[in-house]
């Protein structure tokens, strides 16, 4: 294959892409009114429970209560970035939540809901060594996003051994 056709290739796909985004974005956003879609929740448990493992509680009824919390927090976190940045996450949570952005872009077959654990960590993890930095940056968006969300909460700071910030006032010479 020659450069050009390589390039030319690239630049249709790129195109593709993005109007298969914005066209899922007006049909099927993955946030309405601040509050996430169905499709887009069952995205973020499946790479909440594939990101954060052995973290989340095992007792269904308690991991289930953690993930309707980190979702909260989710929306909290995203409601506070930059208008812009609000929208590039909201398109790429769009993307991956349907089903043909899940297959082309995660590498996943199964729908976010049934897929098993380990299937979705392996699709992270394909995504991660992607050659295509695009599937990379989705990659660390979800993970970052997922991480940030869920250690906010102080609740789960234990899991790690962080024992929180320090007190100042009490660490300060008299």
């Amino acid at each position: 294959m020659q450069r050009r056709t390589l390039l030319t290739l690239g630049v249709v796909g790129a195109a593709a892409l993005a109007f298969a985004g914005g066209t899922l974005a007006l049909v099927q956003p993955a946030r309405r009114n601040a509050a996430f879609t169905e499709p887009a929740q069952d995205l973020l448990r499946a790479v909440a429970r594939a990101v954060l493992g052995d973290l989340l509680p095992v007792e269904p009824t308690a991991q289930a209560t953690a993930l309707t919390a980190h979702l909260a927090r989710l929306q909290a976190t995203i409601a506070g970035m930059p208008t812009a940045m609000q929208a590039e996450v909201d398109e790429l949570l769009t993307i991956v939540s349907s089903a043909p952005g899940r297959r082309a872009l995660v590498g996943l077959a199964q729908a976010w809901a049934t897929a098993p654990t380990a299937d979705v960590s392996a699709a992270l993890q394909g995504m991660r060594l992607s050659s295509l930095a695009l599937r990379q940056q989705a990659f660390h968006a979800l993970r970052d996003l997922t991480n940030a969300a869920y250690f906010a909460d102080r609740s789960t700071w234990s899991a790690i051994g962080y024992p929180g910030p320090l007190d100042l006032n009490a660490a300060a010479p008299t």
